[in-house]
């Protein structure tokens, strides 16, 4: 399969809709809130909070990457204050779909604690 914008504009929707599923209700969302990044065949999930001072912080939790070659989502999780690391239990999937479900699902607490 190759990255088009057909492709890229499918992957882009199912992201969006994942977020508007797991964003706060509307009054929170100036304090928390969740978005992403779409950067070539990469996909960021972040969440931001208002400090104390009101400085916007982002804290990714999530990046998705599709490797055109084999055709798969790899997955990749953030410790507090470490690099990316490969999500073990579920690493690639075919379909995008897939590891957003177990992103939300989060059954080993390391995306959303």
């Amino acid at each position: 399969m190759t990255w088009n914008e057909l492709d890229r504009r499918r992957a882009e929707r199912q992201v969006e809709d994942f977020v508007e599923s797991r964003r706060p209700p509307i009054a929170m969302r100036e304090q928390l809130d969740i978005g992403y990044r779409l950067d070539g065949r990469e996909i960021e999930l972040f969440e931001f909070r208002r400090s104390m001072r009101g400085h916007r912080i982002e804290e990714d939790f999530a990046r998705l990457v599709y490797v055109m070659s084999r055709s798969v989502w790899k997955l990749y999780w953030k410790p507090s204050g470490a690099r990316w690391r490969r999500y073990s239990p579920l690493p690639e999937a075919t379909r995008l779909d897939e590891l957003l479900q177990e992103i939300d699902e989060d059954p080993n607490a390391c995306f959303f604690g």
